[in-house]
């Protein structure tokens, strides 16, 4: 693959933002999870636990619209407001040279090693149309997204990001290396002290370290061009950054912040994404799925799926008291998946779900209102128990299928998949050059990045 080629995956070292050890009391104490893990009780939390936790810059209050720059919710100016501050009174840094970090994160039964950068986004297929925020065709991308989006969650990544100039939580990609690039992460991270060492409350422990030489950065930047990545997590997150470069016509925002890992040396884990029909009770959704599924009531949902054999659908209802088997769909109510994709799409769990059960069967509309998204099963039960209605638990499709249909160009239903771990956010940030923040504080970094439009 020549270095002209539109898969070439092209990456940049940073000046990353970061919190000054002096001014926090602890590093862990102004994390948080991804925006999209955290519920408004667990955003009150991190907020007060720390007056500088960074939930006040992916999550702040919403409140009503207020005057200012146009569409931007007057809960991201004031995280804007927050950022300048915390820059202005020195708990947010920037690092005096550019770097890649590497990151590594180890808890329960994982260890994970990868390199945040900054990762050239792919460009459209019509280069008179620069500004353009389609898609390239499959066979060009470096940067291969697998799931569908809503377009109000990516207007709102987008507000977000307008309004901080700034790329606060990276998303996550994965690709599958040739030792180079992490070997050169083990040695950085087996022979030489972190940046940032910090233990969160869910036990998992965090380190960072900057790689600023110049001969093993582009080493690095050589080695990722052969490579292409799957977005793992972050597909809002990157639309989003798509549309920043679109209104921006390249530059620095033709750049998005990403936590790159290496799956041949360190395999994520996948997870399916559950849901929670608030609205729906647990009878009258039993009895509906009924008309198309075989339904029995079973004991323990989590062992009832896993007895299911691969290729066969299986789902769980659960109101937290009582637990429903669905099995064995008609075959003639298959029918209302459409027929334009390939029969890998077509028998995903989450196809079917979507389109047999929630439009066919249930008939809802497919609204945050109507259909809640949880990572956790147990929460999501729980959750079905409290509003009194009902979980649907599934299982996780494969990492091969995944890979597949992303490499053909065809997006899974959104939130079909939770791969993990997800980096925190939080240990390092990064500045757009644009803007009142970035054209104050990186004027001297603008050649770094305007390289590679």
């Amino acid at each position: 693959m020549a270095h002209s080629d539109p898969q070439a995956l092209r990456v940049l070292p940073f000046r990353g933002l970061r919190f000054v050890p002096d001014r926090v009391r602890n590093p862990s104490a102004v994390t948080s999870p991804p925006y999209d893990m955290i519920g408004p009780d667990e955003a009150r939390r991190l907020a007060d636990t720390e007056e500088h936790n960074v939930v006040r810059l992916i999550l702040a209050a919403p409140e009503e619209q207020a005057s200012g720059a146009p569409g931007a919710p007057a809960r991201y100016r004031r995280a804007a407001s927050s950022l300048l501050e915390w820059i202005d009174d020195g708990a947010l840094r920037l690092d005096a040279e550019p770097a890649f970090y590497v990151y590594e994160q180890t808890g329960p039964g994982f260890h994970q090693r990868g390199l945040i950068a900054l990762v050239k986004l792919d460009d459209t297929d019509d280069p008179a149309r620069p500004d353009a925020v389609t898609e390239p065709a499959p066979a060009r991308r470096a940067i291969l997204p697998h799931e569908a989006v809503t377009d109000s969650i990516v207007a709102d990544r987008l507000a977000q990001m307008r309004a901080t100039d700034a790329h606060i939580e990276p998303i996550l990609l994965t690709y599958s290396g040739d030792r180079t690039v992490s070997d050169l992460i083990d040695r950085v991270a087996e022979l030489t002290p972190p940046l940032t060492a910090t233990t969160t409350a869910d036990g998992t422990s965090h380190r960072l370290w900057a790689l600023t030489d110049p001969t093993a950065t582009d080493r690095v930047a050589a080695a990722l061009l052969w490579h292409r990545a799957l977005i793992a997590d972050g597909h809002h997150r990157h639309a989003a950054y798509r549309r920043l470069r679109a209104e921006r016509g390249g530059g620095p925002a033709g750049y998005g912040l990403a936590l790159l890992v290496d799956s041949a040396r360190y395999p994520l884990s996948l997870h399916a994404i559950h849901r929670v029909l608030p609205h729906v009770p647990l009878a009258t959704a039993a009895a509906q799925a009924g008309k198309v599924f075989a339904v029995r009531e079973i004991a323990d949902p989590h062992q009832a799926l896993d007895a299911i054999p691969l290729g066969e659908h299986a789902f769980v209802l659960s109101d937290g008291t009582t637990h429903y088997l669905l099995t064995r769909p008609d075959p003639a109510a298959l029918d209302a998946i459409p027929a334009d994709r390939p029969e890998s799409w077509r028998a995903l769990d989450a196809t079917v779900l979507h389109h047999v059960l929630v439009e066919s069967i249930w008939q809802l509309p497919d609204t945050p209102e109507e259909v809640r998204f949880d990572h956790d099963p147990e929460h999501a039960v729980a959750e079905a128990a409290r509003l009194g209605g009902t979980a649907v638990l599934l299982r996780p499709t494969t990492e091969d299928v995944v890979r597949e249909l992303a490499a053909a160009g065809v997006l899974m239903p959104r939130k079909s998949t939770a791969f993990g771990p997800k980096p925190a956010t939080g240990l390092v940030m990064r500045l757009l050059e644009e803007g009142a923040v970035g054209a104050a504080l990186t004027s001297t970094a603008s050649t770094e990045l305007t390289g590679d439009k």
